[in-house]
């Protein structure tokens, strides 16, 4: 069995304009509750009590901000400013789900607004996703924490759910055939994986999207600045939407076509670097810190690990250190004159010159034949289901943000029904 956990999506169906107002009270509520304790910089669930408690959001909201602005203010996203639109979150038994299939709108959701109120409103879920609705509603998944949010006069809500999914491939550890998988800016996604005589073979590169998505948040980045210089922030940020649902389209087709990679080869496994060990015992400096949560990484692996889960192959992750610095060849550590390129500096090794990152790629796949890779089951002391640092937390990061703070929102605001 795989634990798998996964975003679902509701649109609350035409709430009248009382139920509207309520939804919009709460949201202001905590909007102004979540910038008071960031404001006053919050890095306890102690101090955020202090200040949350005083405004009028039920016990859910609440304990959601007390966990989340620790997060923000050091903790975890060290975030230098804060959204002005983040999505109302609830903790895990803020709501309620109640399921009539007799009606024309199956699903009904409680809504917390304060203390003492809820507000019962019909939804619509994404068809596709209407197995994972039943289970949560029989109790055979796991709620997560949730999400409101207004998109365009529309409500949605997110719940991540989490279950145990079977497993398709029934291959021993040492039966699989490992597929390193690098991420990085130059390709966005390089995969490669070692034939039965241990050679190299068909490694693919998504160095045109790596490329798109580079453009995408140049472009962002420039045009956002130059709105905000003149005053145009409404402008600026339909822009911004615009351009950040154009660069998610780009992962959802990639991770896809990853995982279609790993259907293609004989009892895969996908081999993704583990980011957590990267963030815990790495410091990059402030500049590559930075890029590191600005990048899609934590996005894209988890894209990578719940498509990969929705067809039973398995998923591991490794310590990355070194695998874009040795050889794959001979292991010796080697250099990059140039960006795609790595130089073996080992004068007998037959490799020479390489593609730097099927290079990486190959080497992350080998990590996994040696008996390094990190099982879910080993991190579970310290990560837990819905925290959002980790890349290894489902569905629950974004794509390329400026902030982590930034990346929570997008993820959330992007529409409903996403892929």
């Amino acid at each position: 069995m795989t634990e798998l956990t996964k975003t679902l999506e509701l649109k609350l169906v035409d709430p009248n304009v009382y139920k509207r107002q309520k939804l919009r009270e709460t949201r202001d509520a905590y909007q102004q509750a979540l910038q008071a304790a960031f404001a006053a910089g919050c890095d306890t669930q102690s101090a955020a009590n202090d200040v949350v408690v005083e405004y009028d959001l039920s016990g859910y909201a609440k304990n959601a901000l007390k966990k989340y602005v620790p997060q923000l203010c050091g903790n975890s996203y060290n975030a230098d400013e804060l959204h002005d639109d983040h999505p109302v979150r609830f903790t895990n038994e803020g709501l309620q789900l109640d399921h009539q299939p007799q009606n024309a709108i199956e699903w009904y959701v409680k809504v917390p607004h304060h203390e003492d109120y809820h507000l019962w409103i019909p939804a619509r879920a994404n068809p596709d996703q209407r197995e994972w609705l039943e289970a949560l509603y029989a109790d055979d998944a796991e709620m997560g924490e949730s999400r409101l949010f207004e998109r365009d006069g529309t409500w949605y809500l997110h719940i991540t759910a989490t279950r145990d999914v079977e497993d398709q491939s029934a291959a021993s550890a040492d039966e699989r055939t490992p597929i390193g998988v690098d991420i990085g800016e130059a390709s966005l996604v390089t995969v490669c994986h070692r034939d039965e005589h241990g050679s190299p073979v068909r490694p693919r590169l998504w160095a045109d999207d790596g490329k798109a998505v580079r453009r995408l948040r140049k472009t962002y980045f420039t045009a956002k600045r130059r709105l905000q210089q003149r005053g145009s922030e409404r402008i600026a940020e339909s822009y911004g939407d615009s351009l950040w649902d154009q660069i998610d389209d780009v992962f959802h087709r990639v991770t896809r076509e990853v995982v279609e990679y790993a259907e293609s080869v004989e009892n895969p496994v996908l081999v993704l670097e583990d980011l957590t060990y990267i963030r815990e015992n790495m410091d990059y400096g402030a500049y590559m810190n930075r890029r590191l949560h600005g990048w899609g990484f934590a996005k894209l692996h988890a894209q990578i690990r719940y498509k990969a889960a929705e067809t039973g192959i398995p998923v591991e992750t490794v310590n990355p250190r070194n695998t874009s610095k040795a050889c794959h060849a001979c292991g010796e550590h080697g250099y990059r004159p140039r960006q795609a390129t790595f130089r073996c500096s080992n004068g007998g090794c037959w490799v020479g010159e390489y593609q730097a990152d099927v290079n990486g790629a190959i080497n992350i796949a080998d990590r996994y034949r040696s008996g390094e890779s990190h099982r879910r089951s080993d991190r579970t002391s310290r990560q837990k289901a819905g925290d959002d640092d980790s890349a290894t937390d489902g569905a629950s990061l974004t794509g390329p943000q400026d902030s982590q703070a930034d990346a929570e929102n997008q993820q959330t605001t992007r529409g409903t029904y996403a892929s």
